[in-house]
């Protein structure tokens, strides 16, 4: 009696798109342009929590607060700490385009008084940057997953 041979483990179709998931992520962050991307965001939100007190309006504490939250939020979600998968850095940057646009707005939707010269220069260049780094990051995980899926096929 022969037994046919097992398939490898190597070879599993769930593992070999896992493998393609992740070089698709590395691929979208290893290059100049997407660790330039990443720092460049991860320095403006670390500027948008601080940058009441930086630029002086921190007695104006709801957008203070709002500013604060939304910096962090930002430099999290674009420093790469909810993992290298190719689905959440992607997804994660269209969610700080979303917070770019918020601070961009923030200074006529917060609660009180805010909209003060000096709050709405810093956030709206500040929104406009990190909502133009947060598209590039996006473009540039698009991109890797383009070339990833050309390689895919043209490997079949």
């Amino acid at each position: 009696m022969t037994t046919s041979p097992r398939p490898s483990m190597e070879t599993h179709p769930d593992l070999v798109e896992m493998r393609l998931r992740h070089e698709m992520a590395e691929r979208a962050t290893s290059t100049a342009q997407g660790q330039a991307v990443e720092a460049l965001a991860l320095l403006t939100g670390v500027y948008l929590a601080a940058s009441p007190w930086i630029a002086g309006f921190n007695g104006l504490s709801t957008l203070a607060v709002t500013n604060l939250i939304v910096g962090l939020a930002y430099a999290l979600a674009m420093s790469g700490g909810f993992g290298r998968a190719y689905e959440r850095t992607h997804g994660m940057a269209w969610c700080a385009c979303l917070l770019g646009l918020w601070t961009i707005i923030a200074p006529w939707a917060v609660a009180g008084s805010v909209h003060t010269t000096r709050t709405i220069v810093n956030n709206v260049v500040t929104g406009a940057v990190a909502f133009l780094l947060a598209l590039a990051a996006a473009a540039t995980a698009r991109a890797a997953e383009s070339s990833t899926r050309r390689g895919g096929m043209a490997a079949r």
